[in-house]
């Protein structure tokens, strides 16, 4: 077969990996140089902890397995295994902790409840205060900045695959084609638009107004740490936005511990992540309101630096970077992913949400799977 991949972001790389991994050719387009968006603007975390039972949970271990079995082919990804702990700094969160080790599935995700002292011998880095912590074995990360490079050297290196850059779609023309921006028409035997939050121009032309809606985040990254921060590491605020801590140990918390205004105000939780350049990739915010702001605001940072601080029990090295992202999510979050056949051979594949990056190569087979490639 011959497939069409429009979008290079990680969704539609990995669209474009499976395809060549099962002997199809791939002409993989771009409307940039190379993808900027959402791919890039990311933690590189590969997050089981936090996702729903079921459906989603499946996607996500079945995608950390995929990154795994991935990462060992190219190494240029970075992937490590490296879990996650939620440090805790009382009972209403350690209680939250506690039931996120009583699910069902806490063994699938390697869940475990580490005290103090067990939590600083994994991350020795954490000297800061806290109770407990709640250990995520399954979660991992990779290098967002680089995946999709390391995974384009690779599928080149295949002779299967070709990338248009600079190429903007504008139209799904007839069966298993489009038509770019200079005038060029690519037919295959299917099209597959993993355009991400780009939701308008071409996609609404040929799928109208789908329920899938813009996110928009900030985040930085600092200068090296100058030592290892062996996990990533999320606060208790994390509970509050993620489906596998909804318990009534959550319902508690909510009631009995007001988050931070800043916190609050901005609807907040801290991910954290070294690079491994050694700086902290750190954040992040949550924005639903259209328009959005083309500036960041400072009081977010601020917020996240403290509560780092008061993890490392030292201060954050220096700010390098800081940016603001926009993912493209499900309105139903409950759904993993927005796949809709618009055409007769093309197909769209967007709205993952903040699970782009941890189940994107779960997603891509998926596809490939229904489409019988």
């Amino acid at each position: 077969m011959k497939v069409i991949v429009v979008g290079a972001g990680v969704v539609g790389t990995m669209h474009a990996w499976h395809a060549v991994e099962r002997g199809h050719e791939v002409v993989h387009i771009e409307r940039e140089a190379e993808a900027r968006g959402a791919s890039l603007r990311n933690f590189g975390q590969i997050w089981v902890s936090g996702r729903a039972g079921g459906e989603e949970l499946d996607t996500a271990l079945r995608a950390r397995e995929l990154w795994e079995g991935i990462g060992a082919r190219v190494p240029g990804l970075g992937f490590r295994a490296i879990g996650s702990l939620t440090p805790v700094r009382n009972e209403l969160e350690r209680a939250v902790a506690e039931a996120a080790v009583a699910r069902p599935d806490a063994a699938a995700r390697g869940n475990q409840q580490l005290t103090a002292a067990e939590a600083r011998a994994v991350n020795p880095a954490l000297r800061g205060a806290f109770e407990a912590a709640l250990w995520c074995e399954r979660d991992a990360a990779v290098e967002p900045r680089l995946a999709q490079l390391a995974l384009r050297e690779a599928l080149l290196a295949t002779g299967k695959y070709t990338f248009l850059p600079n190429r903007e779609v504008r139209d799904a023309v007839g069966e298993n084609a489009v038509r770019d921006d200079r005038g060029e028409t690519h037919t295959g035997d299917a099209v597959v638009l993993c355009t991400g939050a780009w939701l308008s121009g071409l996609v609404r032309e040929v799928a109208g107004e789908i329920p899938v809606r813009r996110v928009r985040l900030q985040m930085m990254q600092t200068a090296p740490l100058g030592e290892p921060l062996t996990t990533s590491v999320a606060d208790a605020d994390s509970f509050r936005y993620y489906p596998a801590y909804a318990s009534p140990a959550l319902d508690a918390l909510h009631a009995g511990q007001a988050q931070d205004p800043t916190a609050a105000a901005h609807k907040m939780q801290l991910l954290m992540v070294q690079r491994l350049d050694g700086g902290l990739t750190i954040g992040d915010t949550h924005e639903y309101e259209h328009p959005f702001a083309f500036d960041t605001l400072e009081d977010p940072y601020e917020h996240l630096t403290r509560v780092v601080e008061s993890f490392l029990g030292r201060p954050l090295p220096a700010i390098r970077r800081r940016w603001a992202g926009v993912y493209a999510q499900c309105v139903d979050t409950s759904r993993v992913v927005h796949r809709q056949r618009v055409r007769d051979g093309v197909w769209l594949v967007t709205g993952p949400g903040g699970r782009g990056m941890t189940c994107s190569p779960a997603i891509a087979e998926t596809t490939a799977n229904e489409l019988g490639w």
